[in-house]
């Protein structure tokens, strides 16, 4: 990388983290922040709802909210049909099986491409996936307990298709 490059890289918020490449460090200081922020808006929405934190989540529930976190960060990372929510930060690489795709992240400026590398990271996605379904939770446990049902018997139903798939390929050769 030239000199004036590195400059650019360093008015756009990105930095010299590693060898290999700038990492945009303001880019995920900024999702920090907005992680941040979200957490502490969903504590003060339970706290003025009178919400009272569970003394213990009971392990099926974990299960399920787990499985759900699991689908709704695939599903915001990977799903065709939710290209829509990436193509402003992404661009499409390549169809994989299953109707999913691999997406890389734009570049441009440390925040489009740390959102980018978000919206292309199905481990990364959990984290938030797995925030916004524990606050579900917190306000709304019966409904979240149903949507975590409908995200899990999702899942389910991908893997019977694999299973599916699998059995028919090996009856066939």
């Amino acid at each position: 990388m030239t000199a004036d490059e590195t400059n650019e890289h360093r008015c756009r918020g990105y930095r010299r983290y590693d060898e290999q490449e700038a990492v945009p460090l303001a880019g995920y200081a900024t999702l920090a922040t907005a992680f941040t922020a979200a957490t502490g808006a969903l504590t003060v929405l339970a706290r003025r709802r009178g919400v009272t934190l569970p003394e213990r989540v009971p392990p099926w529930d974990v299960l399920l909210l787990g499985v759900a976190t699991y689908k709704t960060a695939r599903l915001l990372t990977k799903a065709k049909i939710t290209g829509f929510l990436r193509a402003p930060v992404t661009r499409r690489v390549e169809d994989a099986k299953a109707g999913e795709v691999m997406d890389e992240p734009l570049g441009g400026n440390a925040v489009k491409q740390a959102v980018g590398e978000l919206a292309t990271c199905p481990f990364c996605a959990s984290t938030w996936s797995a925030t916004g379904l524990v606050g579900a939770y917190v306000l709304a446990p019966r409904g979240a307990r149903l949507v975590g049902a409908a995200l899990s018997a999702m899942t389910l139903a991908d893997w019977l298709q694999y299973a599916w798939t699998w059995t028919q390929e090996n009856a066939e050769g």
